[in-house]
């Protein structure tokens, strides 16, 4: 494949596609990390997360002089008022997924954001009147039949997928709507829920005890790391890169995470699985079809 002087590989941007297969890849593999906290539970590790990525993606804020945004936002009511209620919907989703991999329904989890594309396409119909292409309709009818299908054979809705693709779609909905960067957002919305954090400790200190061994505090601290880093790399991607090119790369992550339930953790995938899965992953595709067909510039004729 050729590379130019610009740095860019078959007119892609070679630092940007580097950034997003990070991004992507880090998430993807976040069931392996998340397991490692399996004897905490999973309130306990969201409380931490929520700490040290306030404490990492702030200090990265003052060094890279995002200091006047931060300001900005927190002057900014409607935009203080739109990340606080951000900040919960990402904190249940946080907290759901560490559950989840805890208590293996780790591929349920992936489901959920196999899924999440696709309701985020129906909640910017419902909440935003986006308009809908018949390709794009089509994709969200076929992933609602397979989450259906998946229902009825076994015998019980996958609520964990539900839910995380739900509160990750409310959570992208408001972000959408508000004027702030997304490192700038994370970073107050991880701050607001500080107080709650240190008042869950405070009243349950599991991991605030002496016996509890140095590797379990190494990584809870390293849990702030593991959610600022894959952000910053997806920011950066995000300036460099069409979102549509994004937007199939994404796949990415939840990919990763059907590995790791299926291969690593050696969850069941039964044939109501198979289905489900392989009716979303068409959904995908037509979904990731249009998206590239109408990012391409129209030629004058």
């Amino acid at each position: 494949m050729r590379e130019d002087e610009q740095g860019r590989i078959g007119g892609i941007d070679q630092i940007g596609l580097i950034a997003a297969l990070s991004a992507f890849t880090i998430w993807g593999l976040g069931p392996l990390y998340w397991a490692l906290l399996a004897g905490v539970p999973a309130v306990d590790v969201l409380a931490h997360r929520a700490i040290w990525s306030a404490v990492l993606i702030g200090g990265f804020c003052v060094i890279s002089g995002r200091g006047a945004k931060v300001r900005a936002a927190l002057a900014n009511r409607r935009v203080l008022a739109g990340l606080g209620a951000s900040g919960l919907f990402i904190a249940f989703n946080w907290g759901l997924f560490i559950w989840a991999i805890q208590n293996g329904f780790a591929l349920e989890a992936s489901l959920g954001y196999y899924v999440y594309p696709l309701v985020a396409v129906a909640l910017g119909r419902i909440a935003l009147a986006e308009e809908l292409s018949q390709r794009k309709q089509v994709a969200v009818a076929l992933a609602a039949l397979s989450v259906l299908l998946l229902t009825a054979g076994l015998g019980a809705a996958p609520w964990i997928a539900i839910a995380l693709a739900l509160s990750f779609g409310c959570y992208g909905l408001i972000r959408k709507v508000l004027d702030v960067g997304p490192i700038t957002g994370v970073f107050i919305e991880s701050a607001l829920l500080i107080p709650l954090a240190f008042v869950w400790l405070w009243a349950y200190p599991t991991t605030l005890r002496s016996e509890v061994p140095v590797e379990t505090v190494a990584l809870l601290v390293i849990g702030g790391l593991y959610t600022a880093a894959p952000l910053m790399l997806f920011s950066e991607a995000a300036k460099r890169m069409p979102l549509s090119t994004l937007g199939v790369l994404q796949y990415l992550n939840p990919t990763l995470q059907f590995a790791c339930a299926v291969f690593v953790f050696g969850e069941a995938f039964t044939v109501w699985h198979a289905a489900a899965f392989c009716g979303i992953w068409c959904a995908l595709a037509l979904y990731s079809t249009d998206l590239v067909r109408r990012s391409k510039p129209t030629v004058a004729k």
